[in-house]
This record gives structure tokens, C-alpha cells and sequence, in this order.
């Protein structure tokens, strides 16, 4: 029988004698390797925790004890020592396994998160609460993958360190986010990795006195007491204790005993602790170890002996077009700069890096930071793009309304994974920056429909000099072209029914990603004998006034797109018509204001009611509705022209 296989709550991890340990780690790691092959998931990070997790659930009685994990992909082991090793079959399906901590999951989860450099300060607030309410528990804070980058970390610690409460906090120290940790902060913590003297400097004096029983322990009891001078001066490591914090380390975090032993010490202090273990991602995989890139940071499905996709890529992702069209940019105009924050590869940054290094600017976990530097370049005459993922730019969006839109700035941005994005989750899911975009005065969003309007819209964005602009699009492989039959004014026309000639009833505005969609609900509708109209008004903030006109001479407009319906396009267009005074009635479709399950996109889209096939039957039924009331209309207005 299989250690794990006996392993079914922290209890049992207890149990186990410490001379089994090494074996039980390499079979998570085979279990891991195996599970995430099959479904997809951070494979890199998690293949460096599973000693470093295997000791916290052994000296801490979680959930008694409050475990916190920032970011949460770093999760896995800890699920699968909680008991939830059997449900990896179904890891980031829909209805299975979260790729986060889940409160409806375990009492082990409790929070879910996957927005970086927060778990701090959860921790600080419970340790408070626990106080107060005179609970002795202990809070354990892991933070690793580039989090401590972030801000809100340091917030957090200087609260931290203000008091006496039992704070936790277990730095996984891997030198990565995604790529290699950027930052003054990642500087000094490879310093601490580089020069463990002082301990080898302390073992060996401690080695030497104890072989002296009268004065020997007296004097190393004296040594010990300037042991921080000591490792002032061989490692400056001092920056924590400066703030009040203790610190241990650095810890080899694949040494279970050598964390255990760190653990119990911290621990037992009573206060707060940094504990500072060294870990390498992706630990144990020959082939995660060799990826330069991101060490399996997060892979596809893929085959476990080697490491390589089981299926071919086929076709270009929005990402990639993004990425060839920057370099293109960049050649082009020597005034733009790029920056991000921590996600080089994943926004498609790298191949803009290798032609142009002194351009690209990663920050580390620091959106907020990302924003007003990017305001600092433009002050200083450079056009700055900001590439994020859509979720992430809801952390700046201060700094998008103060520090670069109220100086009018001409920072663009560009917003990887907008709309539902699947299997990540509804952290992940990219449904808000339309709607809090909408109030930025001088802003400009616009939402490309294909490979063609991406790299038109990106440089019509650089083109803007006089305020903030915004590129957003999808996750995944980018739609076939689509292109325009007409244009009015900015806006494309994409579809015409045959029908349109004789009845203009339905007006659908695609919006972005959704016009393939839309389409297929065009003729869908048109089969049915109804005129309809599809159009990409291209720049959704601000709208042009040629929509209007269109919406004049239809019955019916509907809105599409994959943004929260409040304060989405939809509303917002829906007030344009109401200010101009045209009565055509607007009916909205958008993602509705919930945190969605996660699950495939095409899964998710049909569950909120945007797949083609429900679209079209609401829009026939309300035609169909509205026919009658057209009826009386027309009654009305020949009654009174007769009049």
C-alpha cells in the first residue's frame, strides 16, 4: 500500500514516522504530475511546496489553526493532504476541483484566493479577531511565487510587526512569479539564499564551546545574543527585524525536517515570525526544472513522461497576435515602452523583451504601481502600454482615474483574458473593466472582433495623444476574420438580412469577442423571417452618435457582450438613446453580476444565457411579442394622420 493511500487528513500526516516522509513527498509529486497532466493547472509551484506544506500540517492543527495561501495556486498539496486527493480527476471542470482554495470545498479553505499579496493582510484581521475574542490559534500566512512584490504585503507586515499576535508568515521563496521575481525585494532575498555563513559560523562555534562544560555554554549564549550583528554582517537579512519581525531562515523548504524544526520555533515565540524557506518550482519534474520559460508554471494538458502537449496548438490566440503587432509597433516607433506586472510571458511581452530590453518594464505583483509609473513615463514623453490581465487592472483602478486620466494622459492599456475565461474560476473571469472603465472621463475602450481589428484598434490606441486608451480581448484562440460589409461612421456593419430591405426590426451591436456570435444569432433569426441588422461599433467609450442613428430606423436594439450587464455597453448605450431622445426599446444581454463557476467558456457562456442558440430564441420571442404592439402603432399613427 502507498503511503498515500493511508494519508486522508492532517491527522494521518501526523502519524507518520519522520523516516517516511521522503517517500511520501515523491509520491505527491508523482500524484501531482499526473492529476494536473490530465485537466491543466499550475503544475511548477506546487511541485515546489509539497515538503514545505507537508510541514505545516504537521506542526500546525489546521483548521483550527488558519492556513492562508497567497497566491492560491500554490494549493494543490495542501488539498490533497485535507482530503481531497480523489477529486483531482475533475481538477478546474466544470462542477470539480477548484485551482484555488475553496471555502465550499473544505473547513481547511478559508479564502479563496488568486488576486496576489492579500493574504497578509487576512491574516493580520484574523489574528486581531482571534485576539479579541480570546481564541488562541495560530495563523500561518504562506506567501510565495513573486507575492511579497505586491504592496499590500508591506502594508500588511508594518501591521503585523505592531503587535504581539501569533503571525505566521512562511515566505516560499522560489526567485518566481511566473518568470523570475523582479524587484529590489528578490534581490535581497537571493542575497539571503547565496550566504548561509552565519549558521555555518554559529554551528561551528557551538561545536567547539560545548566541548568546554563550565564556560562553554555561558559564552555561546553570549554569541547567540549578537547573533543578529553577526548575520548583519554576513547576510542583510535585517530589513525584517528592522520592521520588529523575527526571522528564521533561510530553511531548505525541500528539507521536511529542516521546516518541521522552523515551524515548531516560530511557532512557539508566540509573536509574529518570518520564516523564510528556499524552494525551487517545478522541484522533482526534470522537465518543469528545465523550462526556462516558467518552470510549468501552468500548463495545458499534457503527457506526464515528458512534458510536452498532447495535442497540437493549432491556430493563433489573441495573445499572439497582440504580442507580433507590439514588435511591429516597437520597430516602428522608438517612443513606445512596455510594462507589466510579473506576466511578461502570459500577456505576450516576451518577444517585444528580446528585440527591445531597455523598453519593457516588469514591476513584479504591483498593478497599482505598474498604472503611475506608466503616468511617469508619459509625463516624460513616452507612449507606455501597461499589458495586464483584465481581473488584475480592477486593483488600479485608482490610478487609472487619478494618475493618468485626470493629467489626460496617453497611457494605453491592454487587457489580456477579458470576458469569461473558464477554467480559472471567477476570480479569473474578466467581466468587470468594461463596466468600471465606463467612468473614467477622457477614456477610450475599444473591443476588437478579430486578428485584423486587434492590430487596427492597437494602433489606433497609440494613435490617441490626449488620454488613456484601452484594448481588451479574449482568452484563447482568436476568431476567424470578420469582416465588415459597410461602415457607418466608426461603427462596422457586419451582417445585412435579406429582409432588412423591406422590415428594419432588430438592431444586435456586437460587442468585441461576441460578434461571431452574433452572427450565428443573425441567421438564426433571419430564418424566421425577421429583418436584422449586426453591427461592431469597434470603440465602445466613448460610442459613436452614428449608433443612434441606426438604432433610429429598427424596432428592437439588442446588446451583446461579455462584460457584467451593469454599466456595461448595454447601459450605457441604452442612456445614449434616452439623452437623444429615441424611443426604440434596448434589451441587453451581458454576463450577469454574480461570481461565476468555474468551467470550459463555451460551458460557462451557455449557463449565462450567451450561447447562439439562446440568444436567437429570445430575440424571436420578443419580436413576437412586440408585434402586436407594432400593430397598434400603426393603427394609431394612420388614425391620426386621417384625423
Amino acid at each position: 500500500m502507498s503511503l498515500l493511500s493511508t494519508v486522508r487528513s492532517p491527522h494521518d500526516l501526523k502519524r507518520l514516522a519522520a523516516e517516511d516522509l521522503p517517500a511520501l513527498a515523491a509520491e505527491i509529486r508523482d500524484f501531482l504530475i499526473h492529476a494536473v497532466a490530465r485537466t491543466g493547472g499550475h503544475l511548477g509551484p506546487n511541485l515546489g511546496a509539497v515538503e514545505l506544506t507537508m510541514a505545516i500540517h504537521r506542526v500546525f492543527d489546521s483548521p483550527h489553526d488558519r492556513v492562508l495561501w497567497d497566491t492560491g495556486h500554490q494549493s494543490y498539496v495542501h488539498k490533497i493532504l485535507t482530503g481531497r486527493g480523489d477529486a483531482f480527476v475533475d481538477l478546474r471542470q466544470r462542477g470539480g476541483l477548484s485551482g484555488y482554495p475553496s471555502q465550499t470545498e473544505s473547513p481547511h479553505d478559508i479564502i479563496e484566493n488568486s488576486h496576489a499579496s492579500t493574504a497578509l493582510s487576512y491574516a493580520d484581521g484574523l489574528a486581531r479577531a482571534y485576539a479579541l475574542r480570546g481564541e488562541s490559534r495560530s495563523v500561518i500566512a504562506v506567501v510565495g511565487d513573486g507575492a511579497l512584490t505586491g504592496g499590500m504585503c508591506w502594508e500588511a507586515l508594518n501591521n503585523i510587526a505592531a503587535a504581539d499576535r501569533p503571525v505566521i508568515v512562511v515566505v516560499n521563496d522560489n526567485g518566481r512569479s511566473y518568470a523570475p521575481t523582479i524587484g529590489g525585494l528578490a534581490d535581497h532575498l537571493a542575497s539571503l539564499r547565496l550566504a548561509p555563513e552565519y549558521e555555518q559560523v554559529l554551528d561551528v562555534v557551538k561545536q567547539v564551546l560545548g566541548r568546554t562544560p563550565l564556560v562553554g555554554p555561558p559564552l555561546y549564549d553570549a554569541l547567540h545574543g549578537i547573533k543578529r550583528g553577526i548575520k548583519d554582517v554576513v547576510q542583510p537579512q535585517g530589513m525584517f527585524e528592522d520592521l520588529g519581525l523575527k526571522y528564521v531562515g533561510p530553511v531548505d523548504g525541500h528539507d521536511v525536517h529542516a521546516v518541521e524544526s522552523a515551524l515548531r520555533r516560530a511557532r512557539d515565540f508566540g509573536g509574529p515570525v518570518i520564516v523564510h524557506c528556499v524552494t525551487r518550482k517545478g522541484f522533482g519534474y526534470p522537465a518543469a526544472e528545465q523550462d526556462d520559460a516558467d518552470c510549468f508554471h501552468a500548463v495545458g494538458v499534457i503527457d506526464p513522461s515528458t512534458g510536452k502537449p498532447t495535442t497540437a496548438g493549432g491556430g493563433t490566440s489573441w495573445t499572439g497576435v497582440f504580442s507580433d503587432e507590439i514588435v511591429q509597433i516597437g520597430r516602428e516607433r522608438p517612443d513606445v515602452v512596455t510594462l507589466t506586472a510579473a506576466m511578461l510571458q502570459p500577456v505576450g511581452l516576451q518577444k517585444f523583451a528580446s528585440a527591445f530590453p531597455d523598453r519593457v518594464f516588469d514591476v513584479g505583483i504591483a498593478e497599482q504601481h505598474a498604472v503611475t509609473s506608466a503616468a511617469g513615463l508619459a509625463m516624460g514623453g513616452l507612449k507606455p502600454v501597461v499589458c495586464v490581465y483584465a481581473t488584475f487592472l480592477n486593483r488600479a483602478f485608482d490610478q487609472v482615474l487619478m494618475d493618468v486620466a485626470l493629467h489626460r494622459l496617453p497611457v494605453t492599456f491592454v487587457l489580456d483574458r477579458a470576458g469569461v475565461t473558464g477554467e480559472d474560476g471567477p476570480s479569473h473571469n474578466g467581466m468587470w473593466d468594461m463596466s468600471f472603465l465606463q467612468l473614467v472621463p477622457g477614456l477610450s475602450l475599444a473591443a476588437p472582433r478579430d486578428a485584423p481589428t486587434l492590430r487596427a484598434e492597437l494602433r489606433e490606441a497609440l494613435a490617441i495623444s490626449d488620454g488613456p486608451s484601452v484594448v481588451r480581448f479574449a482568452k484563447g484562440k482568436v476568431n476567424p476574420d470578420i469582416p465588415a460589409i459597410d461602415r457607418v461612421g466608426s461603427v462596422d456593419i457586419l451582417y445585412r438580412s435579406p429582409e432588412v430591405t423591406q422590415s428594419r426590426e432588430v438592431l444586435l451591436v456586437a460587442v468585441g469577442v461576441m460578434a461571431s456570435t452574433c452572427l450565428q444569432v443573425a441567421e438564426r433569426v433571419a430564418s424566421h423571417g425577421i429583418g436584422i441588422t449586426v453591427v461592431d461599433p469597434r470603440w465602445v467609450k466613448p460610442l459613436d452618435p452614428a449608433l443612434v442613428d441606426l438604432a433610429r430606423m429598427h424596432s428592437l436594439v439588442v446588446t451583446v457582450e461579455d462584460n457584467g450587464r451593469v454599466g456595461g455597453v448595454g447601459s450605457t448605450f441604452a442612456q445614449m438613446l434616452r439623452d437623444a431622445d429615441v424611443d426604440v426599446p434596448l434589451r441587453d444581454f451581458g454576463i450577469p453580476q454574480a461570481f461565476l463557476d468555474q468551467g470550459k467558456r463555451p460551458e460557462v457562456m451557455a449557463d449565462i444565457g450567451l450561447s447562439a442558440q439562446e440568444l436567437a430564441r429570445k430575440v424571436v420571442e420578443m419580436v413576437a411579442g412586440r408585434a402586436p404592439v407594432l400593430a397598434d402603432e400603426a393603427e394609431e399613427e394612420t388614425a391620426a394622420g386621417q384625423l
